[in-house]
């Protein structure tokens, strides 16, 4: 037990290669600056004798910036503050011991097997919007809020969240895609102990948390660009169009320290999310503006030799998805496969029907994606609005609306890739996007026609994470009959693990329709509707009812 009166040494330190100089303030000090002394290695330090607690402080810094006057004072949090004070923006020291600490949080749950790449079933959520059922339904959802929801997502059956931007960012409320500090989780969701309880309960019951990573642009808030805006950004953006803010500058190398600074901000943030948070995954946001496939390359490896032996997941928004993105040539796993969703919602709402689409959607080998998680397919997502809305704004309502989304379900489970959810899809949730405060509506779950497709949902996930013929990038289209609307293929692994999909995508029943070359004959269980067949000479005779989708599995 550490005496509360004992005083120990903690250093300070501040990276700025070049700035002339730099102070420290702090509370315990009545904010009366210190002053730092700069080391051959580019960092400005000073070291003060502090007993254990909780202290607030910040620098001055006398800045590089091009958009100041030469050597203006400016007042900036710790780039590299794993706590901030979100009024105040002070960075937020705890010491126990002597030692640095970000909270005493007990993990429980860390030698919980979980699942493996080919397996997981992605549930996008935004943290603030999440909760719902509020009497204020502008009130902030927070960590502890999901937390109370983990059983409903385990009873869903999904074994993966992907959390919208955690990192602090300006304002109570917005989506987190302008990060202001990169090492401090966002204090309106909640404490550091208490993001730390979520992931660990999340992976007590086998579910594995992805992060979205800002990595392509900052806050122009951010102390970096305060200190040295030139030294770690680009002085313009690449594309005015696509301009949110300063764009990290990752062909930056200084010569005189040997370092590339942008590449080692953004792994050294990816090693403490790692270390410290336990995340199982990044999906790099902006991957097209990034525009740099050997950094997103060096953040892959960093992040799978920071994860060790547990299962790691990176994830490319890049739109439009090519292949070239992903492995085994590209620089990251998957792809968020804006092609899918396009394919299946222009079908759903009635568009049209294209065969050879529809094929594309459910085979991305045939785009040029190589394995089973090259693509991460959706049928919406937090830029997108819910597939409920959009059938809405056709005309497409009630018992015919669920009919559709009940098919794009199927095919979304049963497609060559990493299938993702966008919270509240799973039960007809219809609210339209927007960045500000936007919950989810859980009372949807009290009606009949809502709750069937919540079970609908939960029993392709099952089916979709338990049988191996999922795990793999093997198609094989068995029947294509494209003047009746029907599409059969088979999925299937080395071990003979084999499910058959069934598609009726007409607006016509189809009676007595025979599908011949059936993968195998004898008897097959039909997993949705829960019915035996006994198949005869590779021979498939049945009635298949309108845009509607079976699948089969071997009894």
């Amino acid at each position: 037990m550490s005496n509360q009166n004992e005083v120990y040494e903690y250093t300070f330190q501040l990276f700025a290669p070049y700035n002339n100089g730099a102070e420290l303030i702090a509370d315990f000090n009545d904010w009366k600056p210190i002053e730092m002394e700069k080391g051959d290695d580019g960092f400005f330090r000073t070291t003060q004798k502090l007993a254990d607690g909780t202290y607030q402080y910040k620098f001055n810094i006398q800045s590089k910036s091009w958009f100041y006057e030469e050597n203006e004072v400016k007042t900036i949090a710790d780039p590299y503050a794993t706590d901030i004070d979100q009024e105040t923006q002070n960075s937020i020291l705890k010491l126990k011991n002597g030692e640095k600490i970000v909270d005493e949080y007990v993990w429980r749950h860390d030698e919980t097997p979980l699942p493996n790449n080919t397996q997981i079933v992605i549930y996008e959520m935004h943290v603030g919007d999440f909760s719902g059922g509020e009497a204020d339904g502008f009130t902030r959802g927070k960590y502890t809020d999901v937390i109370a929801k983990l059983d409903y997502l385990a009873e869903l059956g999904i074994n993966a969240i992907e959390l919208m931007p955690l990192k602090e960012s300006p304002g109570d409320f917005n989506w987190g895609y302008s990060p202001i500090h990169y090492f401090s989780p966002d204090s309106s969701y909640g404490s550091t102990a208490e993001l730390k309880e979520l992931i660990d309960k999340c992976h007590a019951l086998g579910i594995r948390v992805i992060v979205d990573g800002v990595y392509n642009h900052a806050n122009t808030d951010t102390p970096l660009t305060q200190i040295d805006h030139d030294y770690w950004f680009r002085k313009e953006g690449k594309d005015p169009e696509q301009n949110w803010g300063p764009e990290f500058d990752y062909d930056k190398h200084d010569e005189n320290l040997n370092v590339m600074p942008a590449r080692k901000f953004i792994c050294d943030s990816i090693r403490y999310w790692i270390h410290e948070y336990r995340i199982d995954g990044i999906r790099f946001d902006a991957a097209k503006q990034i525009d740099n496939f050997d950094v997103l390359g060096e953040f892959v490896r960093y992040s799978r030799e920071m994860a060790s032996m547990k299962p790691f997941f990176t994830v490319a928004e890049y739109i439009p998805p090519i292949p070239d993105i992903t492995e085994p040539l590209g620089p990251v796993e998957s792809c968020w496969n804006d092609s899918f969703m396009y394919i299946l919602v222009d079908y759903l709402t009635g568009e049209g029907f294209n065969l050879e689409e529809i094929k594309n959607a459910v085979d991305a080998k045939r785009l040029g994606f190589e394995t089973g998680t090259s693509v991460t397919n959706y049928l919406a997502n937090h830029d997108q609005n819910r597939l409920f809305l959009k059938l809405g704004e056709k005309g497409i309502l009630d018992e015919e609306a669920y009919l559709r989304a009940k098919l794009g379900a199927l095919i979304l489970m049963s497609a060559v890739g990493v299938p993702m959810l966008w919270m509240g899809e799973e039960f007809g949730e219809y609210v339209p996007m927007s960045e500000e405060s936007n919950k989810i509506n859980w009372t949807l779950l009290e009606n009949e026609r809502n709750k069937d497709l919540f079970n609908y949902y939960k029993s392709l996930i099952a089916l979709r994470k338990t049988n191996a013929a999922f795990f793999t990038p093997n198609v094989e289209f068995f029947h294509e009959d494209s003047e009746n609307g029907v599409l059969a293929f088979r999925r299937f692994d080395d071990n003979a693990n084999t499910a058959v999909v069934v598609l009726n995508l007409s607006d016509n029943d189809l009676e007595n329709y025979e599908i011949a070359n059936f993968p195998a004959d004898g008897a097959w269980h039909e997993w949705t509707k829960n019915f035996d067949v006994e198949i005869n000479e590779n021979r498939f005779i049945s009635t298949l009812k309108r845009r509607e989708g079976l699948i089969f599995v071997k009894s």
